[in-house]
């Protein structure tokens, strides 16, 4: 009878969609692991301690291109923000967001990847922010200073950069276990329950007052582990302090009107809703996030999963700039979001980002960066582009300050926190998988220490294989993320086929006594979809990956510095010789596999995020343009497509595309010549 159950178990199968717990839910703690305390929300799947989960394969690659580029070495490159002199460090230089910013990217890189002399360039600055408190609980530098270039002396009491600061306590503590960092935040945070009536969140800067959900994050964080009932009255005030996001969201229309909002507060304040759901309880905080992805689609959004926001939003035209700070930020809110409100879309959204926009926006040896990233970027160079702001024509060059220093300090965090969130504990005991590239989990389920290596080249591939080790047979459900694009999907355990039939979106949980070598083989077949966007131009999408046109990249250094005050030597510029001014051909939607055939290259190296290491092509006919050409610098006014009865008389020409992220330049936003229209 003991057998026949095993044998009963290990064949069950369901498929859900997560939501977060309806009201009225009191939350839970589980022996495993903690989920949220009462009165706040259950949530559907929890983070595990930093060093739980590494990277493999292409990603452990991009991770160690970090720790020997500017991530692991931002202290001697910028030595005059990041070296002693650092407010941070108790010096009289930069007292402001960008020492946290960096050390919030690097501890958890230097914690996944184990690097002890990353480590080691960490613990000075929790250190000396541990020993900064007062015994009123304020922390951090407290001096401002007059004005010097290239550095941010004033505005050292902002509430701001200390909820940076908290980010990178959180982190240590999952870390490391030191408990310092309990009895210190329980000390911030009575210092800033008494302090915030007189001085709000807005007192200094509005930045802190738009931010404030990474503030709130970390009061809910904390109140898990201590229970102190007067952190749920800070979570409130701090919500009513906060720039009321979910208000904007659902009534106003920041998301229709240019120059609206800040692109990266946006991306910061995106979470704030679904955070303070957890102690509010009313699901129109979780709605007003998806009305506000639902209007961006149509207003300023990108294929890329972001928005035209060069500084200030624009209208969603190719041309316009997207700040590499949105990026990593965007990444860090929808990861959150998807703990708390488990919805797959938030998982879609982050896979979209992050292996589209966030690896064409840094260099392969994480050395220079741009400041904005076009999606039709046909030049780069020292030019005024039609941006809300120029930094002296430095916007879209690649160099250490380029646009502004922001992006240098901040653009740590996106890959390190995106390992972090590959694998989740559930509220139901299990394991999740909501996120897929090469790595491994390693964790304690029923007492039972556990092995899971993901194998995988995805997302190149349509196949992620789950290895599972274990000394012991251990019963529990694993999650496996269905994305919504994949309406076939396949997934087998030790070869044997489970059903999964008509699911375009959702979560499939497998519930089994797991063995050591079980093998779980997910297959995710990727079609070929147009998606149309500004001015009815198209991009072509596969999988998670937007596809551009392949362009010839010559890359030029230029030591032209512009007199602006910035520490830059120079900038690279890149220009092509390759013509760019193509449009797509309308298609039978039905047909579109005759029209856009993939090709797998077999000559590429182990690192794919270059031209050269493009993994996959596409090749397809093609129309050019002969008057679109280049205005200001970059690919001028999008044609319109006209829905029928236009024709480009040009000769087709066949064209290569390759994953978006593997480019400099391209274009990603075609042109239609002809749309093709279904006759009934």
């Amino acid at each position: 009878m003991k057998y026949l159950l095993t044998i009963t178990l290990s064949s069950l199968i369901s498929i859900t969609s997560f939501s977060a717990t309806l009201p009225g839910n009191e939350g839970s703690i589980n022996i495993n692991y903690p989920n949220n305390r009462y009165p706040l929300a259950s949530k559907p799947y929890i983070e595990l301690p930093i060093g739980d989960v590494k990277p493999a394969g292409w990603l452990k690659i991009q991770m160690e291109r970090m720790c020997t580029g500017m991530t692991g070495h931002l202290d001697s490159i910028y030595t005059k923000v990041m070296g002693p002199r650092n407010g941070w460090l108790g010096g009289d230089g930069d007292v402001w967001e960008r020492g946290p910013y960096w050390i919030d990217g690097l501890l958890p890189l230097a914690y996944i990847m184990n690097d002890e002399a990353l480590i080691q360039k960490v613990k000075p600055w929790v250190e000396w922010t541990l020993a900064s408190q007062k015994p009123n609980g304020y922390f951090g530098p407290d001096t401002d200073r007059d004005y010097e270039p290239g550095l941010q002396r004033d505005n050292a009491q902002d509430w701001w950069p200390k909820m940076v600061m908290l980010k990178v306590l959180q982190q240590y503590y999952s870390a490391t276990n030191d408990q310092r960092v309990i009895s210190f935040l329980t000390n911030y945070f009575k210092y800033q329950l008494s302090e915030l009536p007189k001085s709000p969140l807005g007192k200094w800067t509005f930045w802190a007052e738009q931010r404030g959900g990474d503030n709130l994050m970390v009061v809910y964080w904390l109140y898990n582990i201590t229970g102190d009932p007067f952190l749920l009255e800070l979570g409130e005030l701090i919500h009513k302090q906060t720039f009321n996001w979910t208000d904007v969201f659902l009534n106003q229309d920041h998301l229709a009107r240019q120059n609206s909002l800040h692109c990266v507060n946006l991306a910061q304040g995106f979470k704030e809703p679904v955070i303070y759901y957890q102690q509010s309880h009313n699901p129109q905080n979780l709605e007003a996030v998806k009305e506000a992805v639902r209007k961006m689609r149509h207003t300023i959004g990108f294929p890329t999963g972001l928005w035209a926001g060069d500084e200030l939003l624009r209208f969603g035209n190719p041309t316009q700039g997207s700040e590499l700070c949105t990026a990593v930020e965007m990444m860090f809110s929808l990861e959150n979001m998807l703990q708390i409100a488990g919805d797959p879309d938030y998982a879609s959204q982050i896979e979209r980002i992050a292996f589209n926009a966030l690896p064409t926006q840094i260099s392969d040896n994480f050395m220079t960066r741009q400041y904005f990233q076009q999606i039709n970027q046909v030049e780069i160079s020292m030019c005024d582009r039609n941006f809300d702001t120029n930094h002296h024509g430095t916007t879209t060059c690649f160099g250490l300050l380029s646009g502004y220093p922001c992006c240098t300090s901040n653009m740590h965090q996106g890959w390190p926190k995106f390992v972090q969130n590959l694998f989740y504990k559930t509220n139901d005991g299990g394991i999740a998988a909501l996120l897929y590239s090469p790595s491994q989990v390693k964790t304690e389920i029923n007492g039972q220490q556990i092995l899971i290596k993901e194998k995988t080249v995805y997302p190149f591939e349509e196949t992620v294989r789950f290895q599972i080790y274990t000394d012991n047979p251990v019963c529990f459900p694993f999650h496996l993320r269905i994305p919504e694009w994949c309406t076939a999907p396949e997934l087998h355990v030790n070869g044997k086929s489970i059903k999964l039939d008509k699911i375009k979106n959702g979560i499939a949980v497998i519930k089994r006594t797991w063995r050591n070598d079980d093998l779980v083989v997910l297959k995710l077949p990727m079609k070929i979809r147009l998606t149309e966007w500004y001015e009815r131009s198209q991009s072509v999408e596969r999988g998670p990956l937007v596809y551009a046109l392949r362009l010839e990249e010559k890359w030029q250094w230029n030591d032209n510095v512009p007199a602006n005050g910035r520490l830059d030597k120079g900038f690279w510029e890149v220009h092509t010789t390759s013509p760019w001014n193509y449009a797509l051909i309308a298609r039978d939607p039905a047909k579109m596999e005759e029209h856009y055939r993939v090709a797998v290259r077999t000559d590429v190296t182990s690192y794919p995020w270059n031209i050269s290491g493009a993994p996959l092509e596409i090749r397809t006919k093609g129309k050019k343009i002969p008057d679109w050409n280049i205005y200001n610098g970059s690919a001028g006014p999008l044609p319109y497509s006209i829905p029928a009865g236009r024709e480009i008389k040009t000769s087709e020409e066949d064209i290569m595309l390759i994953p978006y992220g593997c480019t400099t330049l391209r274009i990603a936003e075609f042109p239609i010549s002809m749309i093709f229209l279904q006759i009934f």
